[in-house]
């Protein structure tokens, strides 16, 4: 598959960056679709080719496959921030859901494979845990059902039309490049950097599970990989335990040698579930992935990470 023309949609985001980096690095021609500059992330414009543009304009996005020949498209793009989800709802729809079947239907226009980023937010709120793939999808709030209603779409393209789609549902990913400062790993991670006491909104006790970017990026690796075996199913991803936030931030201070306690907030956050963690059996079946670096050793590696960028002027 070397030499294969791919699109990464949200290519220079926190994941995307990630992944297009490493396809390139594996010989693909990639092709980094993105509507704003996004400062700080691992991207690498010297590897990929940069695409400005929007993935709810559908005329340009099948121009875009079209002229640059592509064979396969992860679909990224997304916004990712529960809280701004809230704030936004409009343009969390437009942008997470009129985004995808876009993409989608350019894709079965042109006969293009695709690979859509759901999330691990799709199942909403259950009361049997781990999420398996069986799970319902059942999101309750804006975020949340923007990521049900994109994956349900793609499943219909795949089962109506036979377009060659699998999904992802991934948990918390975490690592250098992470832009979204809001989010709990760099949000502690600055505040370390900086010899602060990390600040934890919640009360600390919700339940998450979380994976290391470089992990993730295997996980795309190995779907690219499969693609046409694995058209159709969608995989869970996770890496790390199921945890409290409380238990993450302490673990992060542990890992780079901070004592104290992290300052716990105690703010009810609207929308947010308690519990939420996978189960990545069916990818070890099907795709023969597991995750393969260990948890405190990507903690201390997003630390380092994070304390050369704020060392660098940054935050």
């Amino acid at each position: 598959m070397e030499g294969l023309n791919i699109l990464v949609t949200g290519g220079n985001g926190f994941l995307g960056s990630w992944l297009s980096n490493a396809l390139a690095s594996k010989g693909f021609k990639v092709f980094a679709l993105f509507d704003k500059d996004n400062p700080g992330t691992v991207f690498d414009p010297g590897l990929a080719k940069a695409i400005k543009g929007d993935v709810r304009d559908l005329a340009f996005v099948k121009k875009t496959m079209k002229k640059n020949g592509i064979r396969i498209c992860v679909h990224l793009a997304a916004q990712t921030i529960v809280s701004e989800a809230n704030k936004t709802p409009v343009e969390t729809m437009e942008t997470n859901i009129r985004g995808t079947y876009n993409v989608l239907e350019c894709a079965r226009l042109l006969g293009v494979k695709v690979i859509l980023a759901s999330s691990d937010k799709a199942y909403g709120r259950q009361k049997i845990l781990p999420y398996t793939e069986e799970t319902p999808l059942r999101g309750l709030h804006p975020y949340d059902v923007s990521k049900s209603c994109a994956d349900l779409i793609a499943q219909a393209y795949h089962n109506t039309y036979g377009l060659p789609v699998v999904i992802t549902r991934l948990a918390n990913i975490f690592g250098g490049g992470d832009m979204n400062i809001s989010r709990i790993v760099p949000s502690a991670a600055m505040s370390i950097a900086r010899n602060e006491a990390p600040v934890i909104r919640s009360d600390g006790t919700p339940v998450r599970q979380y994976i290391y970017v470089e992990d993730a990026v295997r996980a795309y690796m190995k779907i690219i990989e499969k693609i046409d075996d694995v058209a159709g199913e969608a995989f869970n991803f996770g890496s790390s335990k199921p945890m409290t936030v409380y238990d993450l931030v302490k673990t992060m201070m542990n890992t780079a040698g901070m004592k104290g306690e992290p300052i716990v907030k105690g703010i009810p956050i609207k929308g947010e579930i308690h519990s939420q963690y996978l189960s990545s059996d069916k990818a070890l079946k099907m795709l023969g992935w597991k995750p393969v670096f260990a948890f405190e050793d990507s903690l201390e590696k997003t630390i380092v990470w994070y304390r050369n960028y704020a060392g660098a002027g940054n935050g």
